[in-house]
């Protein structure tokens, strides 16, 4: 007997997965669209009675009131790492299991980042759009070459490591931060691991990669701003929470970067209290959103939607990830169980 399953948040992408693998033992029911309060009047009687399984990404949102509606639901599956668009408490005490996606990506958001920076450094952004206004004038677009810089790197898991790996190769001078420092990376890549204050005192280009607890909610904010050199490259492709927006938005009107590239921002959809949280409410959402529409208006400002991780091979290994653990799941494993 196959499971019911309602997969959100369907895109092309993730078709080329599908035809490429069959996965008899579910019956899949797909919807481009997210799940959310504002979407359930999509579904059927029939889909909140029979549906054991949903699989939803990051733009959902998987509140008490969505968890309700399904009368014989047993498994939450978010194709990301985070899952705090989900109520953990709904499920607990539904006893729903939640299954995530525990680090994916980490060569395409690598390569992004590197991508981003070179785009920083060289000016691409501006070039660009002179070039479309038949303004073919170079020296208006004077670069650095990475081998004379510095690049401070927040957090050096997966994701880290592999940034450092590659700007390694175009001779830059690296730092690093985090509580847990990697010989490999001291010894093969010479890193040298500061104090937080140090980097942000000494790195011409600065990288998060970090993820978000509510211990780091915007622990980049004003007083790190203050510390950073004058004609930084600030650069952000893992979680908007980390940061300040607002605080960015005012040093950067003051000229204190010489590029900014944001991957992530928090609250991105300024229209709904999406996780109930007081600091992501209406107001400091729409403040928020103020922030970023400065920021976009901005040179040298590259601004992005979530889209690091999005490579096809990135999007094949989460699902196949998702339905490994899904599998193991209706034997009686716990693979990649968040609850």
């Amino acid at each position: 007997m196959s499971c019911k399953m309602l997969l959100f948040d369907f895109r092309e992408s993730e078709e080329i997965f599908f035809k490429k693998n069959n996965f008899s033992n579910f019956e899949i029911k797909f919807f481009k669209e997210n799940l959310d309060e504002s979407t359930l009047d999509m579904l059927s009687e029939e889909d909140f009675e029979e549906t054991m399984i949903i699989s939803v990404f990051i733009t959902s949102t998987i509140n008490e009131k969505v968890i309700s509606k399904f009368k014989n639901l047993r498994v939450i599956s978010t194709r990301s790492t985070g899952y705090d668009h989900i109520c953990l408490n709904s499920c607990v005490n539904k006893h729903i299991a939640l299954i995530n996606v525990n680090s994916y990506g980490v060569t395409s958001v690598a390569q992004f980042t590197i991508g981003v920076l070179i785009s920083l450094v060289r000016n691409l952004n501006s070039a660009i759009g002179a070039g479309y206004d038949d303004s073919f004038h170079s020296l208006d677009f004077c670069g650095r070459d990475l081998n004379t810089m510095t690049l401070g790197i927040i957090g050096t898991g997966a994701i880290g490591k592999s940034v450092i790996k590659m700007a390694s190769c175009f001779g830059m001078k690296i730092l690093a931060y985090d509580i847990q420092q990697q010989k490999e990376l001291i010894e093969n890549f010479l890193v040298e691991y500061v104090e937080l204050e140090t980097l942000l005192a000494n790195a011409d280009v600065i990288s998060l990669h970090l993820p978000y607890t509510k211990n780091n909610y915007h622990m980049i904010s004003s007083e790190q701003f203050e510390k950073m050199k004058d004609g930084v490259y600030f650069i952000n492709v893992s979680r908007g929470e980390l940061v300040n927006t607002n605080a960015l938005a005012e040093f950067a009107k003051n000229g204190k970067f010489r590029g900014i590239a944001l991957d992530v921002v928090a609250c991105p959809d300024v229209n709904s209290d999406k996780y109930g949280k007081r600091e992501r409410s209406s107001v400091f959402c729409v403040e928020t959103s103020k922030s970023v529409r400065e920021l976009s208006k901005m040179p040298n400002v590259i601004l992005t939607p979530h889209m690091a991780y999005n490579t096809q091979e990135s999007v094949d290994y989460i699902l196949k990830v998702t339905f490994e653990s899904l599998s193991d799941y209706v034997t009686g494993g716990r693979k990649n169980r968040v609850i």
